[in-house]
């Protein structure tokens, strides 16, 4: 088989997964890509290849200490928070070049995400370094279904209104909760390759409200999301939940949020009471190795 022909595979394998990427999540089986909690992933040449050309739901393979930032394409920002899609995904902005936003989660091979009939949700997700991790429990109660399709990895949505909660993690670089400064907050959640920042950066930041109770910072924040179809700014209102569980040094965060005019029509409740039930606890020790999901 020629280079060629191996090239034109890759390609073609690529185009397939990218279109999966953006089915309806009916359609697709729900995946769970994995990447390191004090790293980021970076995926070996193949793999890497087939992500970065058509957004594939890829597991991950070297861990290493940094990845470069993607290319992002054009995406509707309020119709890709609400739906987690893209509204032409065989167009220009569905195509191609979209990284998966970088939450920092890493899941515990062998365990999966899970939401019961009373809407308990409970992750067990791996903190530290990859050699010797920390075994973890997320746990939140929320309204929303689980978000299924690659680029989620602990989220529960609205697909029609847009409502939702997702975990995300960064270290703590030595710092307990309440001595964060707030800009480590929006820092963090807006970044370039944020879960808020899948169209460009969000504007019009500001935290509201901040609070320490107990081992857990509270805060509120209010941004702004640019609308391609529109062209117009909408706001939106967020809260944000976080701990930083015992013996480790990173911070685990549940991010609870809707538009601002929903907000005021409700969803306040919803998302208030879905980030007060966050918590984020050290695991029961067992005599299994903790091994992050997805890596070969």
């Amino acid at each position: 088989m020629t280079m060629h022909t191996v090239h034109a595979i890759l390609l073609s394998l690529a185009l397939f997964e990218g279109a999966k990427a953006f089915a309806p999540s009916s359609l697709i089986q729900p995946t769970t890509p994995s990447r390191s909690a004090d790293v980021t992933v970076l995926f070996s040449s193949r793999r890497d290849f087939i992500s970065k050309a058509a957004v594939a739901v890829a597991s991950g393979s070297t861990i290493v200490a940094s990845s470069p930032p993607p290319a992002w394409a054009d995406v509707d920002t309020e119709d890709f928070i609400k739906t987690g899609m893209v509204s032409m995904p065989m167009g220009v902005s569905g195509q191609a070049g979209k990284a998966k936003p970088i939450t920092g989660v890493v899941l515990r091979d062998g365990s999966e995400v899970s939401r019961d009939g009373s809407g308990n949700v409970l992750s067990e997700i791996l903190l530290g370094k990859s050699s010797e991790p920390t075994p973890v429990l997320a746990s939140f109660s929320s309204p929303w279904p689980l978000a299924k399709g690659g680029l989620f990895d602990v989220e529960c949505r609205d697909a029609k209104t847009g409502d939702g909660a997702f975990l995300t993690v960064v270290p703590a670089k030595g710092k307990n909760v309440s001595e964060l400064a707030k800009t480590f907050f929006t820092d963090s959640l807006f970044s370039p390759t944020g879960r808020f920042s899948f169209y460009g950066a969000p504007t019009d930041i500001k935290v509201k409200k901040s609070d320490v109770d107990g081992s857990y910072r509270y805060l509120e924040i209010v941004f702004s999301n640019l609308s391609q179809s529109t062209n117009a700014e909408i706001p939106r209102t967020a809260l944000v939940a976080a701990t930083i569980p015992e013996g480790t040094d990173y911070v685990v965060m549940l991010v609870g949020s809707a538009t601002s005019n929903r907000w005021k029509r409700g969803s306040e409740k919803a998302v208030r009471e879905t980030v007060g039930s966050f918590r984020a606890t050290l695991a029961p020790t067992s005599g299994m190795k903790a091994r992050a999901k997805g890596l070969v």
